[in-house]
């Protein structure tokens, strides 16, 4: 056994089921320690899209997505999607090749500093020097990756120390169960204290809402208390939208009917919530509202955010705890106007079956209309995310994926096809504009060689559409965003796969219908047009001018 199959069978021992990424001469060895293990090795058409791949993997599943990539370039293709984990607190590891040890204290081929690199954005990284201690950094790298809060860490593997033969048998280290630290009831008793107290109080549940247990001890406090629910970008799902508690999500860049109901409120409780998620200035701007941090972690030191209480333990139990202690009647529904705002604005933009032109919003309408309460739906980054965050109405935890800590143009894609090999039961909906469509287009013949049934719908308004939307707000013009593109449908075709160009809303509707029923991957190209985002921003100016007390 050589030092790279031993590292293979630490991996098998972590359960590592994939492993995407692009082959390198400084890999060789592990790739084909790889080749007779239980492990799938996915060769991806570009590292970013084999990071972006591992992020999604660890982000539905919990568990450490892995990818791999050779030194130099490869490794400077992997960090944007290593970095997106960090940020977007997904359990990945990055596996990097290196140069032999003997060549890099002098300038050499393809030669960079790559765990220093690496560091300011994984959780934890190192380069594996001897061979004996590939179990314990293996190990760690799991261990760390996957603990609370999750993120990237990185194992370096230099081709000299991959090729090495062992002289001696290292035993591979058991997995452990790290359990979560309890609830403080000093601190749960003040929370309740709070909560008591409150006249109007509204809980924003972040991203680590969306974990474990924590979403149904949320649904079940929140219904009980009848306390409501506004969730970031990425904490959707968290509470289904179809509860009366729900008020959707919450983090435009602008101020949204949601915004009425923080400022009646004189009580938040966060939950798994990262101010990096929406910044706290736009919902605590005079820094009146008592705060009840609930998080795996202290609160970040902010000046629009200092709790009143910090309840730092599994959040699942934290709210458990305090629903247990709350001896109170329910709120009464002083949020229902604002919920019903929010609701009515949705619903306006339902387009017509015979309608031949397309919006953003009203092609959301129909994705949500058809995909099953439990389907996927995975956003890129640029206008639609804005739509999609606002506008498309969740019922599961993990039913909408949307990057929002580093906010990557070009993960749906390979995003989609990540989700799809997690579960090959669950529809998978990847909406994209052209602008982060062909960031990662070649990563369409990753999906056709695995044969996984992705619907990839691309909104094409040639353009940098949230580039040109906040461009226009803020200078009423904007410059450096108009492009020209392929047609996809045609582009999906040379790659083998079905591409659709609907001429109606109903004949979008029976595509997609089509493409769940059958199993099928395709690319649906939508041409849309953007008036809806100026419609937005002038109608949410002229409410909140006329209601200044809002």
């Amino acid at each position: 056994m050589n030092a790279a199959e031993l590292m293979v069978k630490c991996l098998e021992n972590e359960e590592v089921k994939y492993i995407f990424g692009v082959p390198g001469e400084e890999n060789e060895d592990f790739l084909f320690a790889l080749e007779n293990s239980s492990i799938i090795f996915i060769p991806t058409r570009h590292e970013q899209g084999a990071a972006f791949m591992a992020d999604v993997w660890g982000r539905l599943t919990g568990h450490a997505g892995v990818c791999l990539a050779t030194l130099g370039p490869g490794a400077t293709n992997l960090m944007t999607g290593v970095a997106d984990a960090q940020l977007d607190k997904a359990p990945l590891v990055a596996i990097t090749g290196q140069g032999s040890s003997d060549r890099q204290h002098h300038e050499s081929h393809q030669l960079i500093d790559v765990v220093g690199m690496m560091a300011p954005i994984t959780k934890w990284n190192a380069s594996i020097e001897v061979s004996q201690v590939i179990p314990e950094i293996v190990r760690k790298a799991f261990k760390v990756a996957e603990t609370e809060k999750p993120g990237a860490t990185h194992i370096e593997l230099p081709e000299n120390i991959a090729g090495q033969s062992l002289t001696e048998d290292y035993p591979i280290l058991k997995k452990t169960r790290v359990r979560r630290s309890a609830p403080d009831m000093k601190a749960v008793s003040q929370a309740v204290d709070l909560i008591s107290n409150a006249k109007k109080t509204i809980i924003i549940a972040g991203n680590g809402a969306i974990r474990s247990r924590a979403s149904q001890a949320l649904t079940n406090f929140a219904k009980t208390f009848n306390i409501p629910v506004a969730a970031t970008f990425m904490g959707k799902g968290a509470i289904s939208d179809r509860e009366d508690v729900s008020l959707g999500s919450v983090g435009l860049g602008f101020k949204d009917y949601v915004m009425e109901a923080f400022a009646a409120a004189d009580l938040v409780i966060s939950i798994g919530y990262d101010i990096g998620e929406y910044n706290p200035e736009n919902w605590n701007g005079d820094r009146d509202k008592k705060i009840i941090h609930l998080d795996f972690d202290p609160a970040e030191v902010y000046t629009h955010y200092i709790p009143d209480v910090e309840m730092v333990c599994d959040i699942a139990e934290g709210i458990t705890a305090m629903h247990e202690q709350l001896d109170i009647a329910p709120y009464d529904m002083w949020y229902i106007d604002v919920r019903d705002r929010v609701r009515e604005s949705i619903a306006s933009y339902t387009l017509k079956d015979d309608e031949q032109t397309f919006n953003t919003p009203g092609v959301i309408n129909v994705v949500r209309d058809i995909l099953p309460d439990n389907g996927l739906l995975i956003s890129d980054v640029g206008s639609h995310k804005m739509w999609i965050a606002r506008n498309y109405r969740t019922y599961c935890p993990s039913g909408c994926i949307i990057s929002n800590g580093l906010a990557t143009m070009g993960i749906s894609l390979p995003g989609a096809i990540a989700a799809r090999l997690v579960s090959d039961q669950r529809p998978v909906i990847s909406i994209m504009g052209d602008g982060g469509a062909l960031m990662n287009i070649q990563e369409l013949e990753t999906a056709k060689r695995l044969g996984v049934a992705c619907i990839f719908i691309i909104l094409n308004d040639n353009n940098y559409g949230l580039i040109e939307w906040k461009q226009e707000m803020s200078e009423g013009k904007s410059f450096g965003t108009k492009l020209g593109n392929p047609d996809f449908a045609k582009l999906a075709e040379s790659f083998g796969i079905n591409g659709y160009k609907p001429k109606d809303v109903k004949n979008l509707k029976d595509i997609i219908r089509k493409s769940i029923t059958g199993n099928e991957l395709c690319v649906i190209e939508i041409p849309i047009t953007v008036e809806v985002n100026d419609h937005l921003t002038t109608e949410l100016e002229g409410y909140f001018n006329e209601n200044s007390n809002s």
